[in-house]
Protein backbone atom coordinates (compact mmCIF):
# COMPACT_ATOMS: atom_id res chain seq x y z
CA UNK A 1 0.00 0.00 0.00
CA UNK A 2 2.54 2.43 1.22
CA UNK A 3 4.59 1.83 -2.66
CA UNK A 4 1.00 2.50 -4.32
CA UNK A 5 0.50 5.62 -2.35
CA UNK A 6 4.08 7.09 -2.84
CA UNK A 7 3.29 6.54 -6.27
CA UNK A 8 0.39 8.76 -6.49
CA UNK A 9 2.03 11.49 -4.54
CA UNK A 10 4.91 11.53 -7.49
CA UNK A 11 2.28 12.15 -10.27
CA UNK A 12 0.84 14.38 -8.02
CA UNK A 13 1.33 18.60 -9.50
CA UNK A 14 0.53 19.69 -5.88
CA UNK A 15 -0.82 23.17 -8.36
CA UNK A 16 -4.91 22.62 -7.82
CA UNK A 17 -5.14 22.23 -4.67
CA UNK A 18 -2.08 24.23 -3.52
CA UNK A 19 -2.42 27.83 -1.97
CA UNK A 20 -2.07 30.50 -4.28
CA UNK A 21 -1.63 34.22 -3.48
CA UNK A 22 -4.74 36.02 -4.61
CA UNK A 23 -7.31 32.90 -3.22
CA UNK A 24 -8.67 32.19 0.39
CA UNK A 25 -9.69 28.95 1.76
CA UNK A 26 -14.00 28.82 1.80
CA UNK A 27 -15.76 26.64 4.52
CA UNK A 28 -19.44 25.33 3.32
CA UNK A 29 -21.45 24.12 6.53
CA UNK A 30 -24.87 24.42 8.05
CA UNK A 31 -25.68 24.86 11.82
CA UNK A 32 -28.08 23.10 14.14
CA UNK A 33 -30.39 20.75 11.95
CA UNK A 34 -30.15 22.62 9.02
CA UNK A 35 -33.09 24.65 8.94
CA UNK A 36 -31.56 27.99 8.03
CA UNK A 37 -29.24 26.82 5.25
CA UNK A 38 -25.65 27.77 3.99
CA UNK A 39 -23.50 29.20 5.84
CA UNK A 40 -19.56 30.11 4.85
CA UNK A 41 -16.27 30.74 6.65
CA UNK A 42 -13.10 31.94 5.28
CA UNK A 43 -9.54 31.45 5.95
CA UNK A 44 -6.01 32.48 4.55
CA UNK A 45 -3.89 29.84 6.12
CA UNK A 46 -6.61 26.46 6.13
CA UNK A 47 -6.16 26.54 9.56
CA UNK A 48 -7.87 29.47 11.46
CA UNK A 49 -11.57 30.44 10.25
CA UNK A 50 -13.68 32.86 10.44
CA UNK A 51 -17.70 33.15 10.05
CA UNK A 52 -18.94 35.56 7.01
CA UNK A 53 -21.85 37.94 7.75
CA UNK A 54 -21.85 37.22 11.10
CA UNK A 55 -22.96 33.43 10.52
CA UNK A 56 -26.25 34.52 9.32
CA UNK A 57 -27.65 32.24 6.01
CA UNK A 58 -26.78 32.99 2.64
CA UNK A 59 -29.31 30.77 0.75
CA UNK A 60 -32.67 29.21 2.73
CA UNK A 61 -33.79 26.07 2.06
CA UNK A 62 -36.86 25.20 -0.24
CA UNK A 63 -36.99 21.52 -1.41
CA UNK A 64 -38.68 18.19 0.13
CA UNK A 65 -41.00 18.43 2.81
CA UNK A 66 -38.32 18.70 5.84
CA UNK A 67 -36.70 21.73 3.93
CA UNK A 68 -32.95 21.22 5.35
CA UNK A 69 -30.00 21.88 4.10
CA UNK A 70 -27.11 19.66 5.55
CA UNK A 71 -24.25 18.70 4.68
CA UNK A 72 -23.59 21.18 1.86
CA UNK A 73 -20.87 19.98 -1.15
CA UNK A 74 -19.90 22.71 -3.23
CA UNK A 75 -17.65 22.34 -6.41
CA UNK A 76 -16.48 24.88 -9.01
CA UNK A 77 -17.45 23.12 -12.12
CA UNK A 78 -15.80 23.64 -15.54
CA UNK A 79 -18.54 25.83 -16.60
CA UNK A 80 -17.33 28.16 -13.87
CA UNK A 81 -19.73 28.23 -12.01
CA UNK A 82 -20.01 26.68 -8.53
CA UNK A 83 -22.53 23.56 -8.33
CA UNK A 84 -24.23 22.80 -4.86
CA UNK A 85 -26.12 19.04 -3.27
CA UNK A 86 -27.06 18.93 0.10
CA UNK A 87 -29.24 16.69 2.24
CA UNK A 88 -32.76 17.77 2.24
CA UNK A 89 -33.98 15.16 4.90
CA UNK A 90 -33.48 12.70 7.49
CA UNK A 91 -35.67 10.36 5.50
CA UNK A 92 -36.29 11.58 1.70
CA UNK A 93 -34.83 9.65 -1.58
CA UNK A 94 -33.84 12.48 -3.45
CA UNK A 95 -31.38 15.19 -2.65
CA UNK A 96 -31.11 18.84 -2.99
CA UNK A 97 -29.01 20.62 -6.14
CA UNK A 98 -28.28 24.67 -7.13
CA UNK A 99 -25.72 26.68 -8.60
CA UNK A 100 -24.32 30.32 -8.69
CA UNK A 101 -22.25 32.08 -10.27
CA UNK A 102 -20.94 33.89 -7.36
CA UNK A 103 -22.06 32.18 -3.98
CA UNK A 104 -24.61 34.70 -3.47
CA UNK A 105 -27.55 34.48 -5.79
CA UNK A 106 -28.70 30.65 -6.81
CA UNK A 107 -30.22 29.52 -9.14
CA UNK A 108 -34.06 27.78 -7.90
CA UNK A 109 -33.45 24.91 -5.89
CA UNK A 110 -34.30 21.47 -7.08
CA UNK A 111 -34.93 17.88 -6.06
CA UNK A 112 -32.81 15.12 -7.40
CA UNK A 113 -34.91 11.94 -7.12
CA UNK A 114 -31.50 9.08 -7.04
CA UNK A 115 -33.20 6.95 -5.43
CA UNK A 116 -36.84 7.38 -5.55
CA UNK A 117 -36.99 3.71 -7.76
CA UNK A 118 -36.00 2.14 -5.04
CA UNK A 119 -38.89 2.12 -2.32
CA UNK A 120 -37.21 0.31 0.16
CA UNK A 121 -34.79 3.35 0.28
CA UNK A 122 -34.96 5.07 4.00
CA UNK A 123 -32.35 8.19 3.33
CA UNK A 124 -29.82 10.27 0.87
CA UNK A 125 -27.38 11.53 2.96
CA UNK A 126 -24.21 13.44 2.79
CA UNK A 127 -24.09 14.09 -1.18
CA UNK A 128 -21.02 15.39 -3.08
CA UNK A 129 -19.53 16.66 -6.46
CA UNK A 130 -16.16 15.22 -7.61
CA UNK A 131 -15.65 16.26 -11.45
CA UNK A 132 -14.02 13.10 -13.52
CA UNK A 133 -11.07 14.18 -15.88
CA UNK A 134 -11.49 11.30 -17.89
CA UNK A 135 -14.79 11.26 -18.75
CA UNK A 136 -15.48 14.44 -18.88
CA UNK A 137 -18.42 14.73 -16.36
CA UNK A 138 -19.43 15.17 -12.88
CA UNK A 139 -20.26 12.17 -10.12
CA UNK A 140 -22.28 12.90 -7.59
CA UNK A 141 -22.47 10.12 -4.61
CA UNK A 142 -24.11 10.06 -1.04
CA UNK A 143 -25.07 6.87 1.22
CA UNK A 144 -27.84 5.33 1.61
CA UNK A 145 -30.09 2.49 3.23
CA UNK A 146 -32.06 -0.09 1.70
CA UNK A 147 -34.06 -1.91 3.61
CA UNK A 148 -33.74 -5.53 3.75
CA UNK A 149 -30.53 -5.72 1.48
CA UNK A 150 -27.95 -6.47 4.31
CA UNK A 151 -30.30 -7.96 7.04
CA UNK A 152 -27.53 -10.61 8.24
CA UNK A 153 -25.37 -7.66 9.50
CA UNK A 154 -26.05 -7.27 13.37
CA UNK A 155 -23.56 -4.17 13.98
CA UNK A 156 -25.78 -1.38 12.84
CA UNK A 157 -27.96 0.76 14.89
CA UNK A 158 -31.66 1.82 14.29
CA UNK A 159 -31.58 -0.36 11.28
CA UNK A 160 -29.34 1.82 9.21
CA UNK A 161 -26.77 0.33 6.93
CA UNK A 162 -25.50 2.43 3.98
CA UNK A 163 -23.23 1.87 1.52
CA UNK A 164 -22.32 4.83 -1.33
CA UNK A 165 -24.37 4.95 -4.49
CA UNK A 166 -23.50 7.79 -7.53
CA UNK A 167 -24.59 9.04 -10.77
CA UNK A 168 -23.26 10.64 -12.93
CA UNK A 169 -24.37 14.13 -15.33
CA UNK A 170 -22.43 16.87 -17.48
CA UNK A 171 -25.05 19.09 -16.85
CA UNK A 172 -27.48 18.60 -13.84
CA UNK A 173 -30.18 18.39 -15.95
CA UNK A 174 -29.93 14.79 -17.15
CA UNK A 175 -28.44 11.96 -15.20
CA UNK A 176 -27.27 8.34 -15.42
CA UNK A 177 -28.87 5.76 -13.67
CA UNK A 178 -27.82 5.17 -9.99
CA UNK A 179 -25.36 2.39 -9.07
CA UNK A 180 -23.24 1.14 -6.53
CA UNK A 181 -19.58 2.91 -5.73
CA UNK A 182 -18.82 1.62 -2.46
CA UNK A 183 -19.49 -1.68 -0.47
CA UNK A 184 -16.58 -3.75 1.30
CA UNK A 185 -19.25 -5.39 3.73
CA UNK A 186 -19.42 -2.88 6.27
CA UNK A 187 -22.07 0.61 7.23
CA UNK A 188 -20.38 3.54 5.31
CA UNK A 189 -21.69 7.39 5.21
CA UNK A 190 -19.97 10.57 4.49
CA UNK A 191 -17.51 9.53 1.69
CA UNK A 192 -15.17 12.68 0.36
CA UNK A 193 -13.25 12.14 -2.71
CA UNK A 194 -10.05 14.05 -4.53
CA UNK A 195 -8.15 13.77 -7.55
CA UNK A 196 -4.27 12.40 -6.68
CA UNK A 197 -2.40 12.79 -9.74
CA UNK A 198 -4.04 10.41 -12.13
CA UNK A 199 -5.65 8.44 -9.53
CA UNK A 200 -8.50 9.30 -6.73
CA UNK A 201 -8.38 9.72 -3.00
CA UNK A 202 -12.07 8.46 -0.96
CA UNK A 203 -11.88 10.10 2.84
CA UNK A 204 -14.68 8.20 4.20
CA UNK A 205 -16.44 7.10 7.72
CA UNK A 206 -16.75 3.90 8.67
CA UNK A 207 -20.06 3.73 10.48
CA UNK A 208 -19.98 0.39 12.41
CA UNK A 209 -21.87 0.61 15.80
CA UNK A 210 -20.88 -2.69 17.40
CA UNK A 211 -17.89 -2.67 18.16
CA UNK A 212 -18.46 1.25 17.73
CA UNK A 213 -15.68 2.42 14.79
CA UNK A 214 -16.94 5.81 13.97
CA UNK A 215 -13.80 6.65 12.21
CA UNK A 216 -12.45 7.86 9.42
CA UNK A 217 -10.33 6.44 6.80
CA UNK A 218 -8.88 6.22 3.26
CA UNK A 219 -9.15 4.11 0.35
CA UNK A 220 -8.14 4.90 -3.58
CA UNK A 221 -8.95 4.07 -6.50
CA UNK A 222 -7.58 4.41 -10.28
CA UNK A 223 -10.59 5.27 -11.52
CA UNK A 224 -13.74 7.48 -9.82
CA UNK A 225 -17.05 5.83 -10.29
CA UNK A 226 -15.37 2.01 -9.11
CA UNK A 227 -12.44 0.23 -8.25
CA UNK A 228 -11.96 1.91 -4.78
CA UNK A 229 -9.49 -0.39 -2.81
CA UNK A 230 -10.63 -1.34 0.68
CA UNK A 231 -10.67 1.42 3.61
CA UNK A 232 -7.16 1.94 5.35
CA UNK A 233 -7.06 1.83 8.96
CA UNK A 234 -8.60 4.88 11.23
CA UNK A 235 -6.94 7.90 10.35
CA UNK A 236 -8.38 9.44 13.35
CA UNK A 237 -8.24 9.42 16.85
CA UNK A 238 -10.24 7.45 19.57
CA UNK A 239 -13.77 9.54 19.40
CA UNK A 240 -16.37 9.44 17.15
CA UNK A 241 -15.59 11.09 13.70
CA UNK A 242 -17.91 12.03 10.59
CA UNK A 243 -18.24 14.40 7.92
CA UNK A 244 -14.08 14.30 6.88
CA UNK A 245 -13.71 17.07 3.93
CA UNK A 246 -9.88 17.77 3.35
CA UNK A 247 -7.31 20.55 1.63
CA UNK A 248 -3.64 20.13 0.40
CA UNK A 249 -1.45 23.10 1.69
CA UNK A 250 2.34 23.33 2.17
CA UNK A 251 3.36 19.98 1.88
CA UNK A 252 0.44 18.46 3.37
CA UNK A 253 -2.93 16.76 3.50
CA UNK A 254 -5.44 18.32 6.22
CA UNK A 255 -8.50 16.21 6.99
CA UNK A 256 -10.81 17.87 8.95
CA UNK A 257 -13.72 16.28 10.60
CA UNK A 258 -16.96 16.97 13.10
CA UNK A 259 -16.24 15.48 16.49
CA UNK A 260 -19.76 15.23 16.66
CA UNK A 261 -20.36 13.50 20.39
CA UNK A 262 -17.67 16.23 21.52
CA UNK A 263 -19.34 18.90 19.81
CA UNK A 264 -16.00 20.50 18.32
CA UNK A 265 -13.98 19.81 15.54
CA UNK A 266 -11.05 18.24 14.75
CA UNK A 267 -7.96 18.00 12.17
CA UNK A 268 -5.33 15.39 11.04
CA UNK A 269 -2.49 16.16 8.58
CA UNK A 270 -0.19 14.23 6.59
CA UNK A 271 2.41 14.29 3.94
CA UNK A 272 1.56 11.32 2.40
CA UNK A 273 -1.77 9.66 3.07
CA UNK A 274 -0.35 7.41 5.26
CA UNK A 275 0.91 8.88 8.44
CA UNK A 276 -1.29 11.02 9.87
CA UNK A 277 -0.65 13.64 13.12
CA UNK A 278 -3.65 14.94 14.87
CA UNK A 279 -3.52 18.86 14.61
CA UNK A 280 -6.74 20.31 16.49
CA UNK A 281 -5.11 21.95 18.58
CA UNK A 282 -3.84 24.33 15.87
CA UNK A 283 -7.43 25.28 14.03
CA UNK A 284 -10.11 27.75 15.19
CA UNK A 285 -13.48 27.04 13.76
CA UNK A 286 -16.81 29.19 14.43
CA UNK A 287 -18.78 28.12 17.19
CA UNK A 288 -21.65 25.51 15.88
CA UNK A 289 -19.89 24.81 12.33
CA UNK A 290 -21.10 21.51 11.19
CA UNK A 291 -19.85 19.40 8.05
CA UNK A 292 -19.67 20.55 4.61
CA UNK A 293 -16.37 21.14 2.39
CA UNK A 294 -13.72 23.47 1.63
CA UNK A 295 -13.01 25.05 -1.47
CA UNK A 296 -10.76 27.77 -2.66
CA UNK A 297 -12.10 31.18 -3.87
CA UNK A 298 -9.89 34.26 -5.22
CA UNK A 299 -10.01 37.05 -2.94
CA UNK A 300 -12.35 39.02 -5.61
CA UNK A 301 -15.03 36.21 -5.21
CA UNK A 302 -14.75 36.61 -1.43
CA UNK A 303 -15.12 40.58 -1.48
CA UNK A 304 -18.44 40.17 -3.10
CA UNK A 305 -19.87 37.89 -0.61
CA UNK A 306 -18.70 40.15 1.99
CA UNK A 307 -20.63 42.65 0.21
Amino acid sequence: MKKIVFALLSLFSMVSLSAQSDSVWLFSYFKNNGQDGLHFASSPDGLKWKALRNDSSFLTPTVSKDKLMRDPCILRGQDGKFHMVWTVSWNDRGIGYASSTDLVHWSEQQFIPVMMHEDSARNCWAPEITWDRKKKQYMIYWATTIRGKYPEDPKVESGYNHRMYYVTTKDFKSFSKTAMLYDKGFNVIDASILPVGKKYVMFLKDETRNPPQKNIRVAFSKKLTSGFSAASVPITGNYWAEGPTALYKDGQWIVYFDKYRDHKYGAVSSPDLINWTDISDQISIPAGLRHGTIFRVSKAELDVMLR
